[in-house]
């Protein structure tokens, strides 16, 4: 079996899109844990790894780094099969992609730890102003998509038919983390029903923060 090295950080909602990959397909992997907080990202150790200095990294057993958690799990998609993160026509898998670019695209960029650090050193925003500054983005897509996901006769139990896939690890990790800034799900009773299929899948729940060996 394939020796894999997960470089992650138990609160990174990229890490725990990953982390939910690699328990769907069943696959071992190390842990390392990266505090972002205490800045241990920035060493020269995992810099040697991912010069982006970004979470997660998957090392593979022959030494090769992948990096980019969207990135990652598209090459496990393709490596190992089984089950599927995607469906098998171009067209369905568009709308999975399209609903999962449209939290990881989106939202996380705009919302993840260094950009909310820097609008309290850059701008001295209080804790209260990045609150809201995270929800403001949050509501910018989940808007949209609780539409798109409330309309379409594609959504099953899951965002595209009956089992998780790509579009509920990103969901499933955002809500989380929506949860850290006190979202109110209420607007989005059709997201907020996913969330909890998700939560209820045993490889989901064992990628949450808290089942973390670094939780704290």
């Amino acid at each position: 079996m394939t020796r894999i090295v997960l470089h992650n950080y138990f609160r990174s909602s990229t890490s725990t899109r990953l982390r939910a990959a690699l328990n769907l397909k069943a696959l071992a992997f190390e842990y390392v844990a990266h505090h972002l907080r205490k800045g241990e990202h920035r060493g020269a150790s995992y810099l040697a790894i991912n010069p982006q200095g970004l979470v997660p990294s998957l090392v593979l057993e022959d030494g090769t780094v992948l990096t980019q958690s969207l990135a990652i799990i598209e090459y496990l998609e393709e490596v190992h099969p089984t089950p599927p993160l995607l469906p098998a026509s171009a067209v369905e898998r568009a709308r999975v992609r399209a609903l999962a670019h449209a939290i990881a695209l989106d939202i996380h960029p705009v919302n993840n730890l260094r950009i909310l650090n820097y609008l309290k050193s850059a701008f001295s925003a209080s804790d209260e102003a990045v609150t809201e500054w995270f929800g403001h983005w949050v509501a910018e897509t989940f808007k949209p998509l609780e539409d798109m996901l409330a309309a379409d006769p594609r959504t099953g139990r899951f965002c595209h038919g009956d089992t998780p896939g790509l579009a509920d690890i990103c969901l499933y990790a955002q809500v989380l983390n929506n949860r850290r800034f006190g979202v109110d799900m209420s607007p989005y009773p059709t997201i907020a029903r996913i969330f909890e299929a998700c939560a209820a899948v045993p490889a989901l729940a064992a990628a949450a923060p808290d089942r973390q060996p670094d939780s704290e």
